[in-house]
């Protein structure tokens, strides 16, 4: 073997030596990544705009992979998760789902029914009423003729409300005055039967039905009295 043969073969070896090391690094580097990624698991984003307060369906979401090291804690992992909630805010897309996202739709008690009115949108709290709320429902009622007072009532206390609606614009009826509001918000009550009847009594004769929302957590109790009022009952103080 003469000398080129023999830098010939060192030079190969040297080639050789070199790839491992490189090699080497390369698995170096990927270890050095898992070490510090993890494993992945399953989550879940929001696939379109979803409104505050809107029943959630498993369509709305699309499935994702990312390292659980990652991954909060309140993280859903799991799509049965949202069955049978609503959002709680509005979920914006790409929007990682998470725990304190939704709630769950409040539910009927027995002897109670749904039923849902139009409120008005400017007068019934809007944009703060929402599911699982209690709110007091105010009616208005015009005087029969001139010796009657016109008189505010309220025809149910403590109305727990379980769905809030869209805002819907308001088509006139013939006949009807001209201050009615042109958009309303449906709200759906879990009422008792008389109440449920006080209410849909209130919203067909009654000049206004608004909404008072009541603290979490303070419902009212009524005292004797409270339950009307007419503009004579300052006059006689």
């Amino acid at each position: 073997m003469n000398s080129r043969q023999r830098r010939g073969i060192i030079l190969l070896l040297l080639s050789v030596l070199c790839a491992f090391g490189a090699f080497a690094g390369v698995l170096s580097v990927i270890s050095d990544v898992n070490s510090k990624v993890g494993p992945e698991v399953t989550a879940y984003r929001v696939a379109s705009d979803v409104a505050p307060y809107t029943p959630l369906k498993p369509g709305q979401f699309e499935k994702v992979s990312m390292p659980k090291r990652w991954l909060s804690p309140s993280a859903v992992t799991d799509l049965g998760a949202v069955e049978g909630k609503i959002a709680v805010t509005e979920l914006r897309k790409g929007s990682l789902l998470q725990e304190d996202m939704f709630v769950a739709r409040p539910r009927l008690e027995s002897g109670q029914q749904e039923i849902a009115i139009m409120i008005d949108a400017a007068t019934g709290v809007a944009g703060k009423i929402r599911p699982g709320n209690l709110v007091n429902i105010f009616a208005t009622f015009a005087g029969k003729d001139d010796s009657q007072a016109d008189q505010s009532r309220i025809i149910v206390a403590n109305a727990k409300v379980i769905d809030v609606g869209e805002l819907t614009a308001l088509q006139p009826k013939k006949g009807e005055r001209a201050n009615r509001p042109t958009e309303a918000v449906p709200i759906t009550f879990a009422l008792n039967t008389a109440d449920a009847q006080r209410v849909a009594y209130a919203e067909s004769f009654a000049e206004h039905v608004r909404l008072a929302l009541l603290p979490d957590g303070s419902p009212t109790t009524l005292r004797p009295g409270e339950g009307s009022y007419d503009l004579s009952e300052d006059k006689n103080k």
